[in-house]
């Protein structure tokens, strides 16, 4: 069986894409930079899981005070924005996948508003670093917004994926 080949935009055979609207619906500020391991996407942990690097979570100095008590929190749920990610995918091809899948059933960080989110482990708080494990992201990715995490609001162990059908991770 030959390998299939993208196209110019790297898009596996199957994909489908939508040119965006121009202009936006709201406006953000990022409130600080990631630092991991990773330089290429390719080299991403799936969803933080299989790796135990650690990274740091730099916030701007404008935002400084808004870490006041976050190490009350064992783990962090963090939002941030894949600044290096195609936008208009709708239907992708994910590598493990034998056809496409709609965008909004996968967590790739291909999308209209490529937001990703991931919890953290907090190790350690050093002004305005924070020291965590359990990112997947990109070396210098920007940072949304960062939340405490709740387990027993967060966490939903009923929860199910029907890998047979559409969805996917």
């Amino acid at each position: 069986m030959a390998p299939e080949t993208a196209d110019d935009f790297g898009r596996r055979p199957g994909e489908e894409a939508v040119v965006l609207p121009d202009g936006y619906d709201a406006g953000l500020h990022f409130i600080g930079r990631v630092r991991t391991p990773w330089t290429a996407r390719g080299d991403c942990p799936k969803n933080g899981l299989q790796t135990d690097a650690v990274c740091t979570v730099t916030v701007d100095p404008l935002y400084a005070a808004a870490l006041q008590d976050v190490e009350g929190a064992s783990h962090l749920i963090l939002l941030y924005w894949m600044d290096r990610a195609e936008r208009g995918l709708l239907v992708q091809r994910p590598r493990h996948a034998d056809g496409g899948r709609g965008t909004f059933s996968l967590r790739s960080p291909a999308r209209p508003n490529p937001i990703a989110l991931s919890v953290v482990e907090l190790l350690a708080r050093d002004g305005a670093v924070l020291t965590v494990r359990g990112l997947d992201c990109l070396d210098g990715t920007p940072l949304l917004d960062i939340k405490p995490y709740y387990a027993t609001t967060d966490s939903r162990p009923e929860a199910r994926i029907d890998r047979a059908g559409t969805a996917g991770a």
